[in-house]
C-alpha cells in the first residue's frame, strides 16, 4: 500500500486533528520536528496555527499524505519567501510520516511527492529551489541526502535539546533547475 498525497487540502477539524496526532506522535516517537517529547498536541497547537494562518493568507502550503484508512500519515508545509531577492526558493518545514508507516518507503514517497509538486503545482512555476534545516544528531540528514538534498550550510550546537544536549543545525538544499 501507499499513501495518497494531496496538495492544499481543505482544512476542517478531521485535517486539524489529524495533524496534530501525526505531529505528537512523531514528536514523542523521537521525531525532530520542533519539539522534545513527551509532547501533547494542545502543546503544538500554537505551532499549527501558525502554520494554518501563513496557509490562509497563501504563504504556506500544506502537502499531505493519506493511509489507506484515509488518516494524515505524513505531512510537509512550503513556505514561500516574501524577501524579493529570494522568491525563486521555498522553506519545507514539518517534514513529518507517522511512526506506525516508517520503514515501508513512504519517506522517500513523500520527498519524492514534495519535489514533485515544487516542479509542476499552480504557484511553484518560478521555484528553483527547495531548502530546509534538520537536527543534527539524528541521521535524517544522511535521509534527505540520498532524496537529493546537499548539505549547503551548518551552524554548530544551534539547536539545544536539553541542557547539555547542543545540536546542530543543518541546511540542506535541493535544486530543481
Amino acid at each position: 500500500m501507499t499513501l495518497t498525497f494531496e496538495v492544499d487540502p481543505a482544512v476542517g477539524p478531521a485535517l486539524r486533528d489529524g495533524v496534530l496526532a501525526l505531529w505528537a506522535d512523531v514528536s514523542n516517537a523521537g521525531g525532530a520536528v520542533g519539539f522534545v517529547p513527551p509532547v501533547t498536541p494542545d502543546e503544538i497547537r500554537p505551532a499549527l496555527l501558525k502554520h494554518l494562518v501563513d496557509m490562509a493568507r497563501g504563504d504556506t502550503r500544506l502537502l499531505v499524505g493519506r493511509d489507506e484508512d484515509g488518516e494524515v500519515a505524513a505531512t510537509a508545509f512550503f513556505t514561500f519567501n516574501t524577501h524579493p531577492l529570494m522568491t525563486h526558493w521555498v522553506w519545507l518545514y514539518t517534514v513529518m510520516v507517522h511512526p506506525r508507516h516508517q520503514g515501508r518507503g513512504y519517506g522517500r514517497d513523500l520527498m519524492a511527492a514534495v519535489e514533485r509538486t515544487a516542479r509542476t503545482a499552480q504557484g511553484f512555476e518560478a521555484i528553483e529551489a527547495i531548502r530546509l534545516t534538520c537536527r543534527g544528531g539524528t541521521g535524517v540528514d544522511g535521509f534527505y541526502a540520498r532524496s537529493g538534498y546537499k548539505e549547503v550550510g551548518r551552524v554548530p550546537g544551534s539547536i539545544r535539546v536539553a541542557p547539555g544536549d547542543d545540536r546542530d543545525d543543518i541546511i540542506m538544499l535541493l535544486p530543481l533547475t
